[in-house]
């Protein structure tokens, strides 16, 4: 099945980076776990229409990598696997997969 969001929504799959033991070897049962902030554009909507009836493209992409917060977006769960929808203005950044050139002091 496939979703595309209207205007400013955009759909996201969570990335799970946690490990499943702490260092101490407890296993962490799913109902004690944080929630990863950080996730994978899935889907993005046409753009956020304005007032005046035009529509502004979206800053995602789909393939995005994103960081969002704690409590944003809705989940939708589309043949087993989880998503959230949230708006544009949720994304607190994306993130680059490249790492930035270190700057020499001077």
């Amino acid at each position: 099945m496939n979703i595309r969001p209207l205007y400013d929504r955009i759909v996201v799959k969570r990335l799970d980076n946690e490990a499943e033991k702490t260092s101490g070897g407890l296993f962490i049962p799913d109902s004690a776990k944080e929630k990863p902030q950080e996730g994978l554009v899935v889907s993005v909507g046409k753009g956020k229409r304005l007032e005046d009836g035009k529509v502004v493209a979206l800053d995602v992409a789909p393939g995005d990598k994103i960081l969002f917060g704690k409590y944003s977006g809705s989940e939708i769960k589309l043949d087993g696997e989880e998503f959230l929808i949230m708006r544009e203005d949720e994304v607190l950044g994306i993130l680059d997969s490249k790492p930035a050139a270190a700057k020499k002091a001077s």
